[in-house]
């Protein structure tokens, strides 16, 4: 338990009021503990909010995260929140780039016409059974690792003990990922398919020796204890808003326009409100912000190991109506509806990441796309869902912050735009183009959103939606865990102070487990 602290104003100081400080600050606040939470902008909620990015047009997009894996049940259940997650039937749609005309949709509802699409693109079956095996083969780590999230942390012995399969554990944990997708799968498409969920966000190799596409790939195949993404009905801002409402009923505060300026070990926090500057004095401080912004508001330096690099770009749209395939066998609705994949072959990827290495854009740029109004209508008004409108978002791979760093953001922005939209135009049956709707002011709804654009808009240095290299969700054997901090993999150098955002040991993507595993150890430390 930490000192008393006499002169405290509150139990808990929250910098930053993305999802996972808001998780914190219902659970704390739910305690009984005196929470505030401290938010730059005018809004909470940080990436996983909802938005308009066209003026008089009533569409709510997602615009930056926008699909829900890791959120535990546990979290929803406990604090109470009115959220519905809808499940895809459709998990991905893969045009062949030799053939655009073909290409293989998994369909879970259908093994047969998944194997048919197989089929098409490979000359065979044989590659469906062996894809559905791959799955099948790592089924059983997301069952024993997700239901972990939630607790302290286990050691790695333990965690390989549990799991009772040797050669799995070598084969995810100890070598590069792209050995194992060569050794179960034959086909480049299929290997390709499996290694997007390895670079999501994420600037590697499939041989990249410090097997950061394999930590990535592990987080996006655990969620759930099933690895399936979910769409969250009214978009990612019903998610915050619930977590929002959550922690306002518990009796947290909320302060928006609030900038932090610094933070002592001590847990005082100087910020700039609207009414100028003030200082709060808490018991701890619990951090939301990336572990390069935190270093900062401490005067101290960031260890170089942690330096945040985002690899990504995306691009959010307002279709007219779907486009056209050349692939006439798989109708748009189907393949739009789960994660389409475009250009991303194992061969492509591994070329795109080459060319960025190499200072260029990738050409053709690996990305992927999926329509939330397929799933969840509600985001669009009436009148939009009466003309057939449907929203767009695509995910562009392979693209380091390093490629639009110190550059014109406009310059940037419209070269990553071009490259996307040459990509995408190159599997489709018409321009993506002829298919944007225009705004009342005609103006193309289309934009793009570049890690630039991430750290301007919401302080994510160098536009890194994890805050910095993700962490496998577990102890070192000989890694220290006396402190409750420490047990739940949110320590900082300081007793004070810990980690509540992505940069939590089991941070990253919109899960709030950095969030509750903070309040875990600060109601530990409270008492």
């Amino acid at each position: 338990m930490v000192a008393e602290v006499h002169s405290a104003t509150h139990d808990v100081a929250i910098v930053g009021g993305g999802h996972n400080a808001l998780v914190a600050a219902a659970y704390l606040a739910r305690a009984g503990k005196s929470v505030v939470v401290l938010e730059r902008l005018d809004h909470v909620g940080g990436a996983a909010v909802s938005e308009r990015p066209w003026a008089g047009v009533d569409a709510r997009l997602s615009r930056y995260s926008y699909l829900v894996s890791l959120l535990p049940r546990r979290v929803i259940d406990d604090l109470g929140l009115r959220i519905d997650l809808k499940r895809r039937r459709y998990s991905s749609y893969t045009p062949d780039p030799s053939d655009p005309s073909r290409g293989i949709l998994v369909d879970t509802g259908d093994a047969v016409a998944t194997a048919d699409s197989f089929s098409r693109v490979t000359g065979g079956t044989t590659e469906a059974d062996r894809f559905a095996a791959f799955y099948d083969r790592i089924a059983p780590v997301a069952r024993q690792l997700f239901p972990t999230v939630t607790a302290p942390l286990q050691r790695r012995t333990a965690v390989r003990d549990a799991l009772g399969d040797a050669e799995l554990w070598d084969d995810l944990f100890e070598r590069p990922l792209g050995a194992m997708l060569r050794g179960a799968l034959d086909s480049d498409i299929a290997r390709g398919i499996a290694l997007t969920d390895a670079l999501i966000g994420t600037f590697a190799s499939a041989d990249d020796e410090s097997l950061r596409q394999n930590r990535c790939f592990l987080y996006h195949v655990i969620g759930g204890g099933t690895g399936d993404w979910d769409v969250p009905v009214g978009g990612m801002g019903r998610v915050s808003g619930e977590l929002e409402r959550a922690a306002r009923d518990a009796g947290a505060e909320l302060r928006t326009n609030t900038e932090v300026t610094s933070i002592s070990p001590d847990g005082e926090v100087t910020f700039e409100g609207p009414d100028g500057a003030a200082i709060v004095q808490a018991r701890l401080v619990l951090s939301g912000v990336g572990l390069s912004v935190l270093a900062r508001l401490m005067d101290e330096s960031a260890p170089a190991s942690d330096a945040p690099e985002g690899a990504q770009v995306k691009v959010n749209m307002l279709l007219r109506r779907l486009p056209r395939l050349r692939d006439t066998t798989v109708a748009p609705e189907a393949a739009f509806a789960g994660t389409f994949h475009i250009n991303e072959t194992m061969t492509q990827l591994d070329a795109a990441y080459d060319a960025a290495v190499g200072g260029s854009i990738p050409s053709p740029l690996p990305a992927e796309i999926y329509c939330h109004s397929l799933t969840d209508p509600s985001i669009l008004d009436a009148d939009l869902r009466a003309t057939g409108a449907q929203t767009l978002t695509l995910f562009g791979l392979q693209v380091p912050h390093r490629l639009v760093d110190g550059k014109d953001p406009d310059a940037a922005r419209s070269a990553l735009l071009a490259a996307a939209q040459r990509s995408l135009d190159s599997v489709l049956a018409e321009p993506i183009a002829d298919v944007v709707l225009d705004a009342p002011d005609g103006t193309p709804c289309i934009e793009a959103r570049t890690t630039a654009d991430l750290e301007d808009s919401l302080g994510m240095i160098a536009g890194d939606i994890f805050h910095g290299p993700l962490s496998w969700p577990w102890a070192d054997d000989d890694a220290p865990l006396e402190t409750s901090a420490q047990r739940w993999g949110v320590e900082t150098p300081h007793e004070r102070v810990l980690v509540c955002g992505s940069g939590a040991r089991r941070g990253g993507a919109v899960s709030g487990l950095g969030g509750h595993n903070a309040a875990m150890a600060a109601l530990e430390l409270l008492g």
